[in-house]
């Protein structure tokens, strides 16, 4: 798996961005297989910063009501990264 497919998105919340400015850690919407080596090397290698931690978490898809019948949204994974404290990444 390359690098460009580990991470699907950055995620902008809230709570993630009050991590960025008092932890420096940011959030990432990141591939369900891909594991915490990975994600560490993709983040390194995109935006050229330095990693210290990374701590992933599953997320189960939600019941939702469509039409007549009950369905579910997607599981997904998401990844907290906390960056050394002279790297940042300018997510705007």
């Amino acid at each position: 798996m390359d690098n460009i497919n580990v991470i699907i998105k950055p995620l902008v919340t809230e709570k993630s961005t009050h991590q960025q400015q008092t932890r420096n850690a940011y959030a990432f919407q990141v591939h369900r297989d891909a594991n915490k080596h990975q994600i560490k090397q993709a983040v390194e290698k995109l935006y050229e910063v330095k990693v210290v931690d990374v701590r992933t978490m599953n997320r189960k898809g939600k019941p939702r009501r469509s039409k007549m019948r009950m369905t579910k949204t997607s599981d997904w994974k998401r990844a907290i990264v906390v960056l050394d404290e002279n790297s940042r990444i300018d997510l705007f």
